[in-house]
Order: structure tokens, then sequence, then C-alpha cells
């Protein structure tokens, strides 16, 4: 893939195996916190791998102890200084890095292996799915440093994770939700074993792969598009036009014929 071969300073892309690209926070001496520059990179990462047509699925994890440790401190001191539209555009910057993570018309795995914190957790969010190490553990520390946790997009996302009741009480202290609560809220899909979060977002990313890449891809824009419709026909509407689109690829008959045969299908999204 031409993405993997851009130098980037604050993350790390990789091909695990065909289809497949782990994209990992690399700055483990500061938690993987996140920076100007991991935000424009967080853009043309996602904007370059958008247009690789073999990437099926990205896992997202980060280096060390850490996921994300949310905005770097020791870049934060300059924030308050900032004039009112000089905030708002640093403001739009960061929520633009995520919104990109985000819209990556394939599926986006996160394994949170560790401290998922303030954009971090935002950022954990912007994923499709899921899994913690026993290590994980997230908060939404934002009203504790006199901010909002209407913030990068957590508020709407986490709401329709684990409900608004859950996530203003979470929103409001700014408390630590460990890997057990993260779990049983609905947070994260699953658990690993230590060390195995990874393992297991590749693993799944596998399954993932095995299927159509159009199914794929039409099922992640009609699950997140389905979140902002605003009634049932327009939901029905929305899946009727994927499901007439996708009869139109090759690889519905591919299924139908392996089934068939008795045999695997040969998916290729065309």
């Amino acid at each position: 893939m031409k993405a993997l071969d851009r130098p980037y300073e604050t993350l790390l892309l990789e091909q695990p195996s065909p289809g497949v690209v782990l994209l990992t926070l690399h700055r483990p001496d500061r938690y993987n916190a996140m920076t100007n520059t991991m935000f424009v990179e967080f853009e043309r990462a996602a904007l370059d791998l958008g247009q690789e047509d073999d990437l099926r699925v990205i896992v997202l994890t980060g280096a060390g102890r850490a996921f994300c440790g949310g905005y770097d401190l020791d870049d934060a001191d300059g924030l308050a200084g900032l004039g009112a539209i000089g905030m708002l555009d640093q403001q739009e910057r960061a929520a633009r890095a995520l919104l990109a993570i985000r819209s990556v018309r394939t599926p986006v795995i996160a394994a949170v292996n560790g401290a998922a914190a303030g954009g971090g957790l935002a950022l954990a969010l912007q994923a499709d799915v899921r899994i913690g190490a026993p290590e994980a553990k997230f908060n939404a520390a934002f009203t504790r440093i006199g901010l909002s946790a209407g913030d990068l997009g957590t508020s709407w996302l986490m709401t329709r994770l684990v409900g608004p009741a859950v996530t203003s009480e979470i929103a409001f202290t700014g408390r630590m939700i460990d890997a057990d609560e993260a779990l049983r809220i609905g947070l994260v899909n699953s658990l690993s074993a230590p060390g195995g979060a990874v393992d297991d977002a590749l693993a799944l990313a596998s399954t993932i792969v095995a299927n159509s890449p159009a199914g794929v891809q039409l099922s992640k824009r009609a699950i997140q598009a389905n979140l902002e419709v605003g009634s049932y026909a327009a939901a029905l509407e929305l899946e009727n036009r994927g499901q007439a689109l996708l009869t139109r690829t090759t690889d519905m008959p591919e299924a139908l014929a392996a089934f068939k045969e008795k045999r695997r299908p040969v998916f290729t999204g065309e």
C-alpha cells in the first residue's frame, strides 16, 4: 500500500496481513498524547488510506502503556491565551482529525491497550468496534479542567453507546471507568487477556476481511448514517438503496455460486 510509504512523526502504519493496517499512535514517552502534528497526520493518514482499494480494516492502538492520554498538556499552556477565533480554529482542527478517522470507509477497530483519557476517549469512540485490555481505562475529565464533555464528538457518540443517563454521570463527575465497567456498560465490545488486545483486534479484522468488501463498507455507511436520520422510513430508504446497489457488484453472485459449489467465496468488492 502506498499509504504505508509516507513518513509520519507521531504515527506508525504497518500491514500485518493483507487488507489490514495497524495504525499506532507513536508517542509512548508522552502516553501518546495528541498534538497539532498528530491532528494533521490523522487527517493525512485517513485520506491516504481511504484511497487504498485493497484496504479492508484499520486497527487503531497506542504504543507503550497507554492508548491515548488526551491533548498534550505541554501544548495546552497556550490555549488560554488564544482569542475566541483562534481557539475555535484549534478546536476545529482537532475535530476534523478525529472525524477523519471515523469517516474512513472501512471498519476501524480500536485496541484500547491502556488509558484513554479526554481526547483519547473521544478517539476510541470514533472506532466502529472497541476491544479493551485489562489495563484499559477511560475518563471524560473535561469538567475537572474547566471544559465541557461536549468535546470532539464525545457527548454525541458516548450517549448512543451507553445512554444519556450513564453518559451524564460519567461526564459530570469526570471519574475513571475501568475495563470491567466499560464492558458492562457497553463502552467496549469485549476484553482481552493481558497483552492480547491488538491480537484479538487483528483476529476480528481477519474475520471481516473474509467478507464482501463492498457489503462491509455499505454496512458501515448505513449504520453511521442511520444514527443521524430522523425516522424509520428514512432508514429503510437508505438501506434499500444500499442493497440494490450491492446486487450490481460481483460479490453477491460470487457468494451464491460459492454456496452452491461448497467452496469459500472470493470477494473483490467490484
